[in-house]
């Protein structure tokens, strides 16, 4: 299973909430203003009700009743415009955090090392990026502000309630302490309870998403069942999680129900006797009953959206934990000397404790071409992964131009390293989005040229729009070959002095190949190559051979002074020769490295 990403703290998420929220003063100001102002509005009404009721009582004069209606009648309407009002005001206090949150978080995840990012696997980053930003969104936009407001006409419908006669406050004394013992019980198992349903739910995604992308493996195999096995341990273990949260809230919420249903009926009971014994008025009694009542609105409001806000909590937590801190700074970082590369006692884990590369040391000169060879888990795309800055070494050190390649900012990493894989991508947009996304700043004639040096300006130019053609998903579809020149043509914008090839043409089938090792060798001219043989024809052709075994390099050297030393080498090319005719037949005569 893969190892999850790591979650925040709940100091962290509040201190981020806290500080997110300060971004935006004179907007919380003002959205904190009007729902005061709106409380204090609605308030208004059971105090001028209380006395409408004792003048009907008292049989004073109709008009003055009558201004005590139309005094209600205003007070309601201005109550109605507050609230319009103040909503308006937290919908964009709201939008505008959301919209921080999520470019932030774009920004931490982009900063992400693709190594973490493997690690973790895509179904943990998937649910981050869908669930939870789908579940803090709803918290911001309707949560917080509910909950905002619901707290706020608390606090004023009890002070009202005060100012009519602390008497009528006592019942709240039986009803607070069932209140908050319910919620603290809640509270304290809440946060944990989340946090292991948003997990359980991410290695539904994971599995469910593994299954998809090697169907046809595990049709091949035969694994269909091991994959439903997987698929039901995930829900059982999810439904497991979601049934704790469940529990939780049909204890609470009847605690709750029962908080504010008790003082409810203390006050119509004391009430009725205080006003038949003559120590309240009928108005009092009913103003304090109304408030009473008014108290209910805001606390289901609250027992409703604080389930909503520790969702929303938790999501925040695993947004946040994507990385360690806050997204790294650009810091100054010394200007390589010179595009040479060096590789120094490097060793590098997966896992701790199970070293795949043991003490490497290598030489790269600027324009030189070297070929990595050997058997099948010898280390080579590790070593690959490595010169190209997606892993970090465990130990050692590899530098350009002097500098540590992992000091470089991703931006500046690749301008100096590029690694070239079978694996390409399509983004959704146009294609001069998609070859100018390296160098956003790219004029059209720049990515004319770049199209024009790996062979794909002609059927470019053939498409409905030419380069503002929409491709990816949705648009027009790219052939695998095509899709590679568009990534090779992201290379020649992007103008790395030195390139890693590992298979970049394996998995196409051998006229596409073939083509588009033409095109290939326009983006390396010039550049110093490190391929990842897995086929030794880039071997002859290179100006060095360096042959890895069990993580470490064995030999180092020329095509000729590699066979002529009868070596580990000069084994894998007899192999190669002796087994391997009809692939090196495949091989146009003269084609460039790689």
């Amino acid at each position: 299973m893969s190892r999850l990403l790591p979650v925040a703290s709940a100091a962290q998420a509040r201190r981020y909430a806290r500080d997110l929220i300060h971004q935006y003063p004179g907007l919380f100001r003002a959205t904190i203003s009007l729902h005061v102002a709106a409380a204090l509005a609605g308030l208004a009404g059971p105090r001028l009700l209380g006395e409408l009721v004792q003048g009907v009582h008292d049989r004073v004069p109709m008009s003055e009743l009558d201004l005590l209606a139309l005094a209600i009648g205003g007070f309601v309407l201005v109550q109605t415009m507050l609230i319009r009002f103040a909503h308006l005001a937290s919908a964009r206090l709201g939008e505008r955090v959301l919209t921080r949150l999520r470019e932030e978080f774009v920004g931490r995840v982009l900063a992400l090392p693709l190594s973490t990012v493997e690690a973790a696997g895509s179904g943990d980053l998937l649910t981050r990026t869908t669930r939870d930003v789908d579940a803090l969104s709803k918290c911001v936009r309707f949560a917080v502000p509910e909950t905002l407001i619901a707290l706020i006409t608390l606090g004023l419908v009890v002070g009202a309630l005060l100012l009519v006669s602390p008497i009528f406050a006592a019942p709240l004394l039986i009803g607070v302490p069932i209140m908050a013992v319910g919620t603290r019980w809640y509270l304290r198992h809440a946060p944990r309870g989340y946090l292991r349903q948003n997990a359980a739910y991410s290695d539904v995604t994971e599995g469910l998403t593994e299954t998809v992308e090697s169907a046809r493996t595990v049709e091949a195999l035969g694994r269909q069942r091991q994959r439903v096995d997987r698929t039901d341990v995930d829900l059982r273990r999810s439904w497991r999680a979601e049934r704790y949260t469940l529990r939780l809230r049909t204890v609470w919420w009847p605690v709750i129900e029962i908080s504010y249903v008790v003082p409810m009926v203390l006050t119509l009971l004391t009430g009725g006797w205080l006003y038949l014994h003559d120590l309240v008025t009928l108005g009092a009694l009913t103003a304090a009953v109304i408030y009473v009542q008014q108290l209910v609105d805001p606390l289901d409001r609250l027992v409703g959206w604080l389930d909503e806000l520790e969702v929303g909590a938790a999501a925040l937590a695993r947004l946040l934990g994507v990385t360690a801190g806050p997204p790294p700074a650009v810091t100054d970082v010394a200007e390589p000397v010179g595009n040479r590369i060096e590789v120094r006692d490097v060793r590098f884990a997966y896992a701790p404790g199970r070293e795949v590369l043991h003490g490497v040391d290598l030489v790269l000169e600027p324009g030189e071409r070297l070929a990595v060879v050997g058997v099948s888990g010898a280390g080579k795309s590790t070593l690959g992964r490595l010169l190209a800055g997606v892993h970090r070494p465990t130990s050692g050190s590899i530098t350009v131009g002097g500098v540590p390649l992992g000091a470089l900012p991703p931006d500046r990493l690749r301008a100096e390293v590029a690694l070239v894989t079978q694996e390409h991508h399509v983004f959704i947009g146009t294609l001069r989005d998609n070859v100018a996304m390296v160098r956003p700043g790219a004029q059209e004639g720049e990515i004319r040229a770049a199209l024009t040096a790996v062979q794909a300006l002609a059927w470019v130019d053939e498409l409905p729009d030419g380069l503002d053609t929409m491709v990816g998903s949705g648009g027009v579809p790219l052939t695998p070959a095509q899709a590679q020149q568009v990534a090779l043509a992201r290379l020649v914008i992007a103008d790395p002095h030195t390139l890693v090839l590992d298979e970049a043409t394996a998995m196409l089938d051998p006229r596409a190949a073939r083509d588009l090792e033409r095109s290939l060798a326009a983006v390396v001219s010039g550049r110093t190559v490190v391929a990842i043989a897995h086929r030794l024809f880039a071997a002859h052709d290179a100006d060095r051979v360096a042959v890895m075994a069990a993580g470490r390099i064995v030999e180092l050297g020329s095509h000729d002074e590699l066979v002529a030393a009868g070596g580990a080498y000069a084994a894998l090319w007899d192999s190669w020769q002796g087994g391997g005719g009809a692939m090196k037949k495949a091989r146009p005569e003269g084609a460039p490295f790689p």
